[in-house]
């Protein structure tokens, strides 16, 4: 019987993982993992912990609270934070798991004589290799794209070869206790809660001008930190009489020292912005892209199916490679066209359902 700790969030996907695992002859231990919540939000880890509790009861499997409450504030909300106050668009989710998740709880679980650690993520593991999960309208593979080989051989993901109705259905078949308990929502480190309302409390920033591309003022925002590349919401523009474009704006650009943003209407992101210095026509769209999680990508560079995906849930944008050296890749659209993304923000390379890997992008 091969040792498996899965981390029980009190959620019904990591519980019908442990489930399936127990049917499957693993030796099972359920683990939940203390994180890290601020002091002002009502404390919400307390009631997690005993739903996986209630379900390590149920399945009859050995329980463990892991406390990873000082590296979670070390490792990924004091980052997050950093980065914010710099203007750039860090990824919570992706810190989680490659930090905490599958970096802190995975080298403890083996330090305990465990073989394997599972999760509740929609995602496959295949001969060492992460894929898509059948259900794409949950599949998580974007935020797992930081994982190398290394952490993979060692990782399970019991429901990604399933959709979420299945794991619903499997939880009320065996009578689990979180079978109808809903989703989790929010930042992973927290909860229930918007990113912005975070940021406000931890980071107080001060209310600023928005200008427009000549820099004339036209408006009022929150914060300059508070907003991404792209975003069409959150800040106030001053209508004049016979403008039809007062709800097309979108941020194109931030000055994090001055706390302006610079809005468009016109310059629509995905067509012509970039965060990086603009590159020669057709050259270089995206680039600088730290590929960490295969160990044959050279054999796959010149593959004709490549496409990479820069927010979760984004769609696949066809792409080709220009460079790959010293572990950054550069690469173009297919069609020749630039993306909008934000300093920060990660790309996540696919070669169809494959992922090659990913990082920040320039």
């Amino acid at each position: 019987m091969k040792k498996v700790f899965v981390g029980l969030s009190g959620g019904v996907d990591s519980s019908v993982s442990a489930l399936l695992l127990k049917q499957q002859g693993f030796d099972v231990t359920g683990v939940y993992i203390k994180g890290w919540q601020p002091d002002w939000i009502p404390c919400t880890w307390k009631d997690d912990r005993i739903s996986a509790l209630r379900t390590a009861a149920h399945l009859d499997i050995p329980f463990i609270t892991l406390d990873l409450e000082q590296k979670y504030k070390q490792k990924v909300v004091n980052y997050i934070l950093e980065e914010y106050a710099k203007g750039n668009t860090p990824n919570p989710d992706m810190l989680c798991n490659r930090e905490i998740k599958f970096g802190e709880f995975l080298k403890w679980s083996l330090a305990m004589g465990a073989e394997y650690v599972a999760t509740g993520h929609y995602s496959v593991v295949q001969d060492v290799q992460l894929l898509e999960s059948a259900d794409k309208e949950k599949d998580q593979s974007y935020f797992l794209s930081q994982l190398t080989q290394k952490e993979l051989k060692h990782i399970l993901f019991p429901i990604g070869h399933l959709q979420k109705s299945e794991v619903r259905k499997i939880a009320e078949e065996n009578n689990l206790p979180v079978a109808t308990r809903k989703d989790s929502q929010g930042i992973c480190f927290v909860g229930d809660l918007e990113m912005k309302d975070f940021l406000k409390r931890e980071l107080n920033p001060q209310k600023g001008k928005v200008v427009n591309e000549n820099g004339e003022e036209i408006g009022e925002h929150d914060g300059a930190i508070l907003y991404t590349i792209g975003e069409r919401h959150g800040f106030k523009i001053n209508k004049k009489e016979g403008d039809e474009n007062i709800h097309k704006y979108y941020v194109v650009a931030k000055d994090i020292n001055k706390n302006t943003i610079v809005v468009s209407s016109s310059n629509i992101p995905g067509t012509r912005i970039h965060s990086c210095p603009a590159p020669s026509k057709g050259q270089y769209s995206l680039a600088l892209i730290n590929i960490s999680s295969t160990n044959n990508l050279v054999d796959t560079l010149e593959s004709t199916n490549l496409a990479i995906r820069i927010r979760y849930r984004g769609i696949k944008i066809p792409v080709e490679v220009k460079n790959y050296e010293n572990g950054y890749l550069s690469l173009q659209t297919k069609n020749g066209e630039s993306v909008a993304y934000a300093p920060g923000q990660f790309g996540v390379l696919y070669e169809e359902e494959k992922v090659l890997g990913g990082g920040e992008l320039c």
